[in-house]
């Protein structure tokens, strides 16, 4: 039986989004069709000196159904227009207003830039317990341009109708403190929505001013 040479440089394996890659009968035997998971973007929006930013399942081609089981929203480089103000999520269970049920926690971590500083902390300001106001996921920003917060929410199973919807915030920021130095800190918050109503739509804001810049962009994760 002769054999015959396979020129890699001739196969395209390159995967479509969402899929991997698979064997078949073929005669270079390589498919792209095997289901794979995959962050699907769906939705980014830009601060500008705003005083919230929603996303709203079915408004402006957002999505937040079940069509996902998770969603992660990244915030990047949100940027405050006022001193020590805290971004903040609320989530909407069908309502007009964001003011479903939430219990959560919240710590951090921090360093300051000159070494003056640095710990660990349970932040009791931050946790809310069968409370329906907006949950607290990152620390309290200076309006400076060396301040600003990055991170990212996920959001499980928004769309249940039986269970409670848990959300996990990780996120960093870095800020003035009151000495007048510059601090990193690192937020870890996590909690649920103790509602039996589908949650349809999460808002952010400051809690205090608006945000000045910066964008949010939601994934759904396939």
């Amino acid at each position: 039986m002769a054999l015959n040479k396979l020129k890699f440089n001739s196969l395209n394996v390159t995967p479509t989004a969402g899929k991997a890659i698979g064997f078949n009968s073929s005669a270079d035997g390589l498919e792209a069709t095997l289901s794979g998971g995959a962050m699907r973007f769906i939705k980014k929006l830009t601060a500008s000196s705003s005083a919230t930013l929603s996303f709203v399942n079915g408004s402006s081609d957002v999505v937040l159904d079940s069509t996902y089981k998770e969603y992660i929203f990244v915030f990047n480089n949100i940027h405050a227009a006022t001193n020590r103000a805290q971004l903040t999520a609320g989530f909407r269970d069908g309502s007009t207003n964001y003011d479903a049920t939430v219990t959560n926690t919240y710590f951090y971590s921090y360093n300051n830039e000159d070494d003056s500083g640095a710990g660990i902390g349970y932040a009791t300001g931050g946790d809310l317990a069968q409370s329906t106001n907006f949950s607290n996921i990152g620390t309290a920003l200076d309006n400076s341009n060396d301040a600003c917060y990055v991170g990212y929410l996920h959001l499980f199973n928004p769309s249940s109708t039986t269970f409670v919807k848990h959300f996990i915030v990780r996120g960093n920021s870095s800020y003035i403190t009151s000495g007048g130095t510059v601090a990193s800190e690192e937020v870890y918050a996590a909690g649920y929505c103790n509602v039996t109503a589908a949650i349809d739509a999460v808002q952010f804001k400051l809690s205090s001013g608006n945000i000045d810049a910066g964008t949010i962009t939601l994934y759904g994760i396939n």
